[in-house]
Parts: C-alpha cells; structure tokens; sequence
C-alpha cells in the first residue's frame, strides 16, 4: 500500500522561496534587458534611436540596417574571417586537446607527473603579451590568420578537464579491447571518444566562444583590414560611430550608425545563440565530471 504524504512547508520557507524567486527574476530581467534592447535597437529607425537611447519595443520597424550590413562587403569578409577561425581553430584544439588529455589520462605514461606540473604551471605563470607578439613574429605569423589559431591551439584548462574525464573511465574497458586484439588507437576512437561526448561538447563550447570573441590577439597579430574578425570590425564601427579619430576608410558605414552598431553585435552573437541548445544538455554534465574527479 502507498500513502500519499503532503510536504508541509513552513511560512518562513515560503517567505525564503518567494524572496529566491523574486530575485531570480530581478536577474533575469537584468541579464535579458540589454540583449532586448540592443535588439530592439538594430530594428528601430535613426531618429527613433536619436530620441530614446533605451527602446525595448521598436515603433518603427525597419530591415534597414542589417539591408546595409549584408550589401556590405566589409562585414561580410569578416564574419567569413570569424567563420574560418572559429571552424578550424575548434576542431584543430579539439585533436590536439583531446590527444594530449588522453595521453597525460594514461597512468603507464613515462613521466606522466613532470608533464602535468608543467601544464598546471602555464596556467599559473605566462610569459606575457611581449614574449608572444615576439614569438609569433619570429614564427613569421605576424598579419596571418593562423596567429589566431596556433598561440591558443591548447588551453591547460580545457584539457585538464578532459583528462579528468578520461581518467573516469574504468581502465577495464581499455584492458577488454586489448585483449581483443585493439590498438591503443583502436581504443582512442571506438570506446574513448563514444564514451566522453559531454566532455567534448562542453570543452568545444569553451573554444568556439573563445575563437568566436577573439579580440586582443587580432589587434596585435592583425595589421589588414581585410583580415579583420567580425569583434575588431565591430570595435572600429563604435569608434567611428562615436566619432573617435580612427581609420574610417577600413569601415564602410557611415556615422552615426546606431542601428547598424546594434545590428552587427546581434550578427556577432547570433552564432553562439544557435549552437548552444544543441550541446546544452551535455554542458552542465561535462563540466561538473570533467572537474570533480581528479
């Protein structure tokens, strides 16, 4: 037989749940209003945004903007500019995270600790923003897009999560496939990789955004306009917009242009709103393993 219990809640449990829930909502609105707004304002008119600096709900509804953005070729060479760092610089950490996570993941690995330490101690000390712009110079990727890739191809953070991850994995699967007859390749691709699809999702989330954002690293490596990522371009648009002195010939949009600003920050974030739901399901579980178990 099953008895049907009723919770009793307290009053100052109550009181505590609705003070949770009016806060939540305070932060909601405080996260969700200037998205709204900046929304809002990429369809709004000039003159409408030259009355109300803050608008949530446009009266006068115009394409104009994103019109001007896609008939111009600037934006359009840098979002492809973006597009190709983002694509190539994910999937190239993604190979090289993943093999070097799985290697240090390996308790038989020869000198498995020293290599850690090292790791651990990147993330602790850096050589710093003169000692790269050196390196890279010297390297000859000085106004390449492959700067923007090979200085951040590995994050010590990403991959000590992924180890970690790995490392919960019961080594009895490795020593079945083995006896089975599979390579440690074999091993890797067939039971490894299968197995760890949260952990990938979520580190290919932290590169995508991260290659995505670029910004400080564009404007030291990056000396042609025409190899500007869609954030550098967007920079250079505020500025003229602003009417700071700057390099107006490199930005085809003509000040003031508060639509098209708007416009162009919701081109630049709309990539990572479209890849997010897919792997949200798998974040939140490849974060918390890959970072409790060590």
């Amino acid at each position: 037989m099953s008895s049907n219990r009723t919770i009793r809640v307290s009053k100052s449990e109550k009181i505590f749940h609705i003070i949770i829930v009016i806060f939540l909502l305070i932060f909601t609105l405080m996260c969700l209003l200037p998205f709204i707004n900046v929304l809002s304002s990429s369809f709004a008119s000039q003159a409408e945004l030259t009355e109300s600096p803050f608008i949530l709900i446009p009266h006068s509804f115009t394409l104009d903007a994103y019109r001007y953005i896609l008939s111009t070729p600037t934006i359009i060479r840098s979002i492809g500019v973006s597009l190709f760092i983002t694509i190539v610089g994910t999937a190239l950490s993604m190979i090289l995270t993943s093999f070097m996570a799985y290697a240090l993941s390996r308790k038989y690995l020869h000198g498995r600790n020293v290599i850690n330490f090292l790791v651990v101690f990147t993330m602790l000390f850096s050589g710093g923003m003169i000692p790269s712009f050196l390196l890279v110079q010297n390297l000859g990727l000085m106004n390449s897009l492959w700067s923007l890739i090979l200085p951040s191809a590995i994050s010590a953070y990403n991959m000590i999560i992924m180890r970690n991850f790995f490392q919960g994995i019961p080594d009895s699967l490795e020593e079945s496939a083995k006896m089975d007859g599979c390579t440690d390749w074999g091993v890797f691709f067939k039971i490894i990789l299968p197995l760890s699809l949260p952990s990938i999702a979520t580190i290919s989330l932290f590169y995508l955004v991260s290659y995505w954002n670029s910004y400080q690293s564009a404007i030291l490596y990056i000396t042609s306009a025409d190899k500007w990522p869609i954030q550098i371009l967007l920079r250079q648009i505020v500025i003229v917009s602003s009417g700071v002195e700057a390099d107006a010939s490199s930005v085809d949009v003509i000040p003031p242009a508060q639509s098209v600003k708007m416009a162009v920050i919701i081109i630049a974030t709309l990539p990572m709103l479209i890849v997010y739901p897919f792997i949200q399901k798998y974040f939140v579980k490849g974060a918390m393993i890959g970072s409790v178990k060590g």
